[in-house]
């Protein structure tokens, strides 16, 4: 496992749709553990393949470490529901700052695992958050698009003045 670099906002590639996997070998597995690595380095709790710009659709989320990490392959939403909630996001990739962002409270999505077999899991709460939240991300939708343009730009000013300091 190796800790990879993490792309900064507002590197291009964070707005770029990742591309579908369609070779589930070892190099998938290598990819999934080290976004596990380069994701507790960070640290976060989720973390895609275009965070360490590597345009595929592979996401790992560790949201309880009595549960461990999952790692989901060409993760995609079918179901949400009407309730909506607000929680606190931000991004590996622009460390630092967050915001409240409005999401479905309840989902059910299908992906596959490493090997390639296909699977379907229904969340609520910060897991469907943090689901709706990555799979954004590999449809190139950074998460600060969901926010108002002047939220966005204030919290941009913030993260630059971070940086800066």
């Amino acid at each position: 496992m190796t800790i990879r670099p993490i792309v900064r906002y507002p590197d291009p590639r964070l707005a770029l749709t990742a591309l579908p996997v369609s070779l589930f070998d070892d190099a998938l597995r290598e990819l999934a553990a080290d976004l596990l690595e380069t994701m507790h380095a960070a640290p976060g709790i989720g973390i895609t393949a275009p965070h360490i710009g590597v345009a595929l659709r592979v996401v790992v989320l560790e949201l309880d470490a009595s549960e461990g990490p999952r790692t989901y392959v060409n993760p995609e939403i079918i179901w949400a529901s009407g309730e909506m909630i607000l929680h606190k996001e931000g991004s590996v990739s622009m460390p630092g700052v967050n915001d409240e962002v409005e999401r479905h409270a309840r989902l059910r999505i299908r992906y596959q695992d490493t090997d390639g077999n296909m699977h379907t899991e229904e969340s609520d709460g910060l897991r469907a958050v943090c689901h709706q939240h990555e799979i954004d991300q590999l449809d190139g939708v950074f998460w600060i698009r969901r926010l108002s343009r002047l939220k966005r730009e204030r919290l941009i000013k913030r993260f630059e003045k971070l940086s800066r300091g």
